[in-house]
């Protein structure tokens, strides 16, 4: 399985170009094609050299994971021959090595506890390069349903039957949170915690298998979240991902009302359940929950 869904840099390099590359038609990007069935779908490998304006041989070294370099004019080329949005040439520079790469460093928890603590009543949490969670508040717990076995987001989403049933829409927020999550770990490829992550996940969720294969990105923006709460009802947020300044590997990700009737049903939420505000999450596998 670990062929197919995660096995470093170049492999995700390949396994994007085919994924783009299978997506297009010729007839989308104007070639025209001879009668017959195509035995390949989408565009062929030297369709894409040609409207790249690259040699076919070079390309198809790219697509195989070839460790060749990849000037910016050339990425660009190759990003419009795909048709790639803004959000998946960004992942494509920086999967050739054209963006910033930052080190994978450890980070302690602790430190991040008053600031989730301080975002209360609205949850808040901070998780690592790979989703691992750091730290949360109590309204991240209340409202999500997230206890202290939920080490990683991204497991937490398939595994945590609790977190699944509240969601109002759980087939898109999973579907959104994977295409993001592909955005926001492409710096960290090689990273054996991130191989596991993902290969226990796939093994253990036909869903998430299937989302993972697809290759979608997406990048960190306000997601809308709906949580149909078994005590207090509809609860409705907008989620934002702040970058901590000087530690890139970190992010904090803070949750605020989006419906006027959320507000007191949260405060109401936080009144039945009183508690500490924050805490740091147990020892973990790199694999999280799943």
């Amino acid at each position: 399985m670990a062929s197919e869904t995660f096995s470093g840099r170049r492999a995700a390099l390949s396994n994007f170009l085919r994924s783009r590359r299978a997506r297009l038609t010729p007839q989308q990007v104007g070639l025209t094609v001879s009668p017959g069935k195509r035995r390949t779908p989408g565009l062929r490998r030297e369709e894409v050299a040609v409207l790249a304006g690259i040699g076919t041989s070079w390309y198809a070294w790219l697509e195989q994971g070839r460790d060749i370099r990849v000037s910016e004019p050339i990425a660009r080329a190759i990003g419009r021959a795909l048709r790639l949005d803004p959000g998946e040439l960004a992942y494509f520079y920086r999967l050739v090595g054209l963006g910033h790469t930052a080190p994978a460093t450890p980070v302690d928890g602790a430190e991040f506890e008053p600031v989730v603590a301080g975002w209360l009543p609205n949850p808040a949490l901070v998780v690592d390069q790979v989703w691992n969670i750091l730290a949360l508040n109590r309204a991240a717990r209340l409202v999500f349903g997230l206890s202290m076995e939920d080490a990683n987001l991204l497991a937490g989403l398939f595994a945590n039957n609790v977190l699944r049933a509240r969601c109002a829409d759980w087939d898109w927020l999973t579907r959104v949170a994977v295409a993001r999550f592909r955005a926001a770990t492409v710096e960290y490829q090689d990273d054996p915690a991130l191989h596991e992550l993902v290969d226990g996940l796939a093994a253990r969720s036909n869903r998430f298998a299937e989302l993972w294969r697809r290759h979608e990105v997406l990048p960190a923006e306000s997601t809308p979240t709906g949580v149909e709460h078994p005590e207090v009802g509809r609860l409705d947020f907008d989620s934002n991902i702040w970058q901590l300044g000087g530690m890139p590997s970190v992010q904090l990700v803070l949750y605020l009302p989006s419906t006027a009737a959320t507000s007191p049903r949260l405060g109401g939420l936080l009144s039945r359940h009183p508690g500490p505000a924050g805490v740091n999450t147990p020892t973990r596998s790199s694999a999280g929950a799943c």
